[in-house]
């Protein structure tokens, strides 16, 4: 799907698929391309990255017609406009938690190149940009999708608010963290953490937001989380993929060939 495509599914509640790839090698985003996912998770926040890698992973996934979406190191708008700049289909938002630094995040992703007041006065209201220039900003930035990880208990007490902020597409869960502000952590299975996703899933819903959440530990939760609503199904990685896979494979081997 294309950028716009995938931002009209997660408003619709339509099912997106995807999954963090962090594989440097040059045969991989073609690989991930046959893997059949709608965008790539990039991630900056916990794999080192520097701006020119970035940009080659960006401007390689772009050519494929595979939108690469990368997670930020922080909420910071000018950290928007470099991933962007490198050729970023969009942008995830790492530890929101208000209404405020969602709407930061959509005057770089959806209103570039305005700066200044100029960008404060849109961000109040749209209709203060000229029609020529409401035209102009839709055509340039139309297809960058917005992402905002929720992975605390502020952030869900918030979540109303910031799921109401104009230009947002997604929230997704990270799930480590968001255990660990609930007090439970890494408790994947604890009733109070199947409560909160679910609530998340809900209350963005309700605003017309897709909804998700970073899992990798297990096919029937996950499947069951997104039968309760979450619509945008990040799934994985390559990483834990390749771990998981050849784990199975090697054992299976060792256990047939065991004299």
């Amino acid at each position: 799907m294309t950028g716009r495509e995938i931002i009209q599914a997660l408003h619709n509640g339509r099912h997106v698929f995807s999954s963090a790839i962090v594989g440097m090698s040059p045969q991989w985003p073609d690989l991930a391309k046959k893997t059949g996912i709608d965008f790539v998770f990039v991630d900056t926040e916990h794999i080192p990255l520097d701006r020119q890698t970035l940009s080659y992973l960006c401007q390689t996934y772009q050519a494929l017609g595979l939108p690469p979406v990368v997670r930020l190191p922080c909420n910071d708008p000018f950290e928007a406009c470099k991933v962007l700049d490198a050729g970023a289909g969009g942008v995830i938002g790492p530890y929101l938690e208000t209404a405020d630094q969602a709407r930061a995040l959509v005057g770089a992703v959806k209103l570039r190149p305005l700066k200044g007041r100029r960008l404060a006065e849109a961000l109040r209201d749209r209709s203060t940009l000229e029609p020529e220039l409401a035209e102009y900003l839709e055509k340039r930035n139309g297809d960058k999708i917005l992402i905002a990880n929720i992975e605390s208990v502020p952030a869900i007490e918030n979540l109303h608010d910031i799921c109401s902020v104009q230009g947002l597409d997604a929230v997704l869960i990270g799930p480590h963290d968001l255990s660990c502000s609930l007090g439970i952590p890494e408790q994947y299975d604890h009733p109070r953490f199947d409560e909160a996703v679910r609530s998340i899933f809900r209350i963005a819903r309700e605003h017309g937001v897709g909804a998700g959440i970073h899992y990798w530990l297990g096919m029937e939760q996950e499947i069951t989380w997104a039968k309760a609503g979450g619509n945008l199904v990040m799934h994985s990685s390559d990483l834990a993929s390749f771990s998981r896979t050849l784990k199975t494979e090697i054992e299976q081997l060792r256990k047939a060939l065991a004299s």
